[in-house]
């Protein structure tokens, strides 16, 4: 470092410094936190100082090289994952204005040339210099890697992203980028091309208000393809709106005849997304549990409810970032939360002396609960920031919820009645599943005298190396034996359709012969004593008929491996495959394989085979038309196969996927049908 800068640099500056030089790599690249951020509203002693409107408060970290080189480093990929989380780069740091109590309204659009446009009626980036960059202070986060105001400078105490990389990532993978900046009365503009500044900032018109436009166009030579979903769009700004009360966030899609716009503005905060969460389960009882408070510097927020399914749901956030593996926090509400109900359970005569206290799976049996803290240094476990580390985030956690939900039990006796009832069913349930869960467990992930009889395993002993087929039906099973790779391929056939786990309790499924072959038969055990060491195939293949069986046994198995060991589709480890659906045969020596209709017809085209009599085209009912050969060439052949892996980014649109798809409730699900049956395609 310069000696002269050194001696410019606050005590504060340098502690930032060294914070960001301790997790420098190798190059002198920081690999970036995933910014899957969500934020929310500012909270009593949180508020930010007013610092943030010079551009003195923001402190220069690094440069921006490598982003262009390595953007997976940054954003994840280049794929639609990758395009979409530019849009919330650029939204988050509106939404930081927000947590930080000065923006109330946000417009995202998605322009006619598939740029993006978002608009905050925040303070505006400073315009002013900055002292040691010696330019505008939008120019530095726009243009230098690791410059924000979020580094001890004042200009938040609270925020999502902490590395200050979210603009200068968004400006350097793009092909374009305008910002407008409305401050002191003018419109400042500056613009960006590949991350390269083209035109300074410039004054550009007059303006009564304050806020930020930023527009930008991906680089179509980064991305694989530049093309958003709208709903994807939706699902995270309807999120960022629930974990922000009173925050305003429209999208609009202006790429048709006709702009399609959604608004999301939740005065209630998370009492309304829970409340969202639910709207396709039948409730134990109307009211939402909410409590908040601050302890120790921490402000907490937790809602809640039950309905009558037999599964749990906790969606936490800390600064509104999701952390899907929980942390401290969660921690602190499980605790807190048996407690205070074998406490009231207790003390109100719904326990008995001679009874076991109720188990945290047994009160959380049926919950949907969100618990979303804002602490001023968070401190995330691992690169993508999914679990929480700070302890007095436990602590804080379990103060409120305890007074809170104390409080809520005292008012609410009959609520409180049927929730220890459930529970006290739920631990009758438990007890019974104990000797069937005994069953499904290995002493060893490499013995193999427990395995189910149908199960044709592999020869080979590593499970890097393995992977196994769940085959629908003893006719495809057979054929998937007859062609597999014994060394690497293990072949499990189910008879019929599995269990709906959305509708029953653990020893009920637990009784189900299929579902308990799968469980034996990778080896890690579920839910609670799930333990992924022991998973013996690496890649675990859903492999089903290409109808609205096959489609429906694929949902009831991903329903299972979703509510009982999620972390095989949080690791990658799940897998459907795609059989073909037409054979094409010219003569007697040339045949080709078609996966829908679209590439029948430029099959078709390709062999000059519309008009030709000698072409045969076969349309595969099921994977049991297969031969052993042919299903080798289209499905099971590593070197020629589709797979395509489950993903599963949120957890709040997954649950309610599978509770609407699953669930008892009808009405939602014909409507879910009506809705997107445009994008289905019906068979002849």
């Amino acid at each position: 470092m310069d000696p002269q800068l050194a001696e410019e640099l606050t005590e504060e500056d340098l502690k930032a410094r060294e914070l960001v030089a301790s997790v420098n790599d190798s190059e002198g690249a920081i690999p970036v936190e995933s910014t899957e951020d969500y934020h929310g509203e500012q909270i009593g002693d949180l508020t930010v100082s007013e610092e943030y409107t010079a551009a003195n408060s923001i402190q220069i970290l690094e440069g921006l090289e490598a982003v262009r080189r390595r953007p997976g480093m940054y954003i994840g990929s280049t794929s639609a994952t990758g395009l979409h989380h530019l849009v919330y780069e650029i939204v988050d740091n509106a939404v930081d204005e927000a947590l930080a109590g000065y923006c109330t309204e946000i417009g995202v659009t998605i322009n006619p040339d598939e740029s993006i446009t978002v608009l905050d009626n925040g303070r505006g980036i400073p315009v002013d210099i900055q002292p040691q960059a010696g330019v505008s202070g939008v120019e530095v986060v726009y243009t230098i890697l690791h410059a924000g105001g979020k580094f001890g400078g004042g200009g938040y105490k609270v925020s999502g992203g902490l590395h200050g990389v979210g603009a200068s990532v968004v400006n350097a993978l793009s092909k374009n980028v305008c910002v407008r900046v409305h401050l002191n009365g003018s419109i400042h503009e500056i613009r960006f091309e590949r991350g390269k500044t083209t035109q300074p900032l410039t004054i550009v018109g007059e303006t009564d208000h304050t806020g930020t436009e930023v527009t930008f166009l991906a680089d179509d030579e980064i991305f694989e393809e530049v093309v958003y979903e709208f709903d994807t769009l939706k699902e995270r700004l309807q999120e960022m709106a629930f974990l922000t009360k009173g925050l305003r966030i429209t999208l609009t899609d202006a790429r048709g005849e006709e702009p399609r716009t959604e608004t999301f503005h939740y005065e209630g905060g998370i009492r309304e997304f829970v409340k969202y969460n639910n709207r396709h389960k039948d409730l134990i009882y109307d009211k939402i549990m909410y409590a908040e408070g601050m302890k120790d510097g921490v402000y907490v927020e937790v809602a809640l409810q039950h309905s009558d399914t037999y599964n749990e749901n906790i969606f936490s956030f800390v600064n509104n970032i999701n952390t899907p593996e929980g942390g401290m926090h969660v921690v602190g509400f499980k605790a807190a939360y048996t407690q205070v109900l074998n406490d009231y359970a207790r003390k109100n005569g719904l326990l008995k002396d001679n009874d076991k206290n109720l188990s945290g799976d047994d009160v959380r049996e049926g919950l949907t609960v969100v618990v979303s803290v804002k602490i001023a240094e968070p401190q995330f476990e691992g690169q993508t920031k999914q679990k929480l580390g700070n302890s007095e985030a436990r602590g804080a956690v379990a103060a409120i919820v305890s007074d809170g939900l104390n409080f809520f039990l005292e008012q609410n006796p009959k609520v409180a009645r049927l929730i220890i009832n459930k529970a006290t069913l739920a631990a009758r349930a438990r007890d019974a599943a104990r000797k069937a869960r005994e069953l499904t467990r290995r002493k060893s992930a490499l013995e193999s005298t427990t395995l189910p009889g149908k199960l044709a395993d592999c020869t080979d002993r590593d499970p890097k190396n393995c992977e196994i087929y769940i085959v629908e039906g003893n006719s495809a099973g057979g054929s998937a034996k007859g062609a597999r790779s014994r060394r690497t391929q293990a072949i499990l056939p189910l008879r019929g359709k599995i269990l709906n786990v959305e509708k029953a309790r653990q020893d009920r499924i637990l009784g189900n012969e299929e579902i308990k072959s799968m469980i034996t038969a990778f080896g890690t055990g579920f839910k609670e004593d799930f333990d992924i060491t022991k998973l013996r195939y690496d890649k675990i293949i859903i492999m089903t008929d290409a109808d609205v069986d096959g489609a429906h046994i694929r949902t009831l198995m991903l329903t299972f491996f979703y509510r009982f060991m999620p972390q095989l589709i949080e690791q990658g480890h799940v897998y459907v495959a795609q059989p073909p659906l037409y054979r094409v045969e010219k003569g007697k020596k040339e045949h080709y394989y078609a996966y829908d209709d679209k590439e029948l017809d430029k099959i078709l085209d390709q062999i000059d085979g519309r008009n030709d009599p000698s072409i045969e085209i076969q349309r595969y009912k099921g994977l049991g038309e297969m031969d052993a050969e042919q299903l080798w060439d289209t499905t099971m052949d590593p070197a020629k196969r589709i797979l395509l892996r489950v993903e599963m980014e949120d957890a709040s649109v997954a649950d309610q996927i599978f509770t609407l798809l699953m669930g008892d409730k009808v009405e939602p699900r014909r409507e879910f049908i009506e809705k997107n049956a445009k994008y289905a395609t019906i068979d002849a």
